[in-house]
């Protein structure tokens, strides 16, 4: 059983050496993954930043936080520099922590309550009453538009669904930031790795 185990081990070592040259795609993956999430929440933003800070100041319809055109260009920056800086993956730990910080604020302030799914799927793990309820209402609007209307075009790209508007995808890509501050930008796929290549002791 000792000898099974030395030879797994072995083996694991094996792979590892072989996969070093290819260290850095994981990081290019995540990078490259959350660059448009961040690029079209900032750049929207943006476009609309007098909406988004009355949004974000807005105790009755919004979110209800101090200093919203602060808070709205702070969430803004980081998320359209950030989509650029993970893109180049120049500063990708530095930037992870901003961002990782929006996310946090996303998922308690906006997502929170209605529980972990994005979309609403009553057969999922962690389904709650809001999700339930989705199912009458999707079969209510699938009745309808089969009735009164064109339902295989309608569906020809994919099925009806309810946004539940959960923490699921905050929580994701929180996830696979605090991954990014960890492995950082990538062995030869990123700026970080060669400036500290030029510059030893950089990160």
């Amino acid at each position: 059983m000792v000898d099974f185990f030395s030879k797994l081990r072995s083996l694991q070592n094996a792979i590892g050496r072989l996969a070093m040259p290819l260290d850095g795609l994981p990081s290019l993956a995540l990078r490259l993954y959350l660059v448009p999430v961040f690029w079209m929440a900032g750049s929207s933003k943006m476009m609309h930043f007098a909406d988004t800070a009355e949004w974000f100041g807005n105790s009755d319809w919004g979110l209800g936080l101090p200093f919203p055109y602060v808070m709205a260009f702070m969430a803004t920056a980081a998320e359209v520099g950030g989509a650029a800086l993970l893109l180049l993956g120049f500063a990708t730990r530095w930037i992870s922590i901003p961002l990782a910080m929006t996310m946090i604020v996303a998922a308690t302030t906006v997502h929170w309550n209605n529980g972990w799914q994005a979309i609403a799927d009553a057969s999922a793990p962690f389904a709650n009453e809001r999700v339930a309820d989705s199912v009458e209402k999707l079969s209510a609007a699938r009745s309808l538009l089969e009735t009164h209307g064109n339902y295989d075009w309608l569906t020809s790209s994919g099925n009806f669904v309810v946004l539940n508007n959960g923490i699921e995808f905050a929580v994701t890509y929180l996830i696979m930031l605090l991954a990014l501050m960890v492995m950082g930008g990538g062995r030869f796929v990123s700026v970080d790795y060669w400036l500290g290549r030029a510059l030893p002791g950089a990160k």
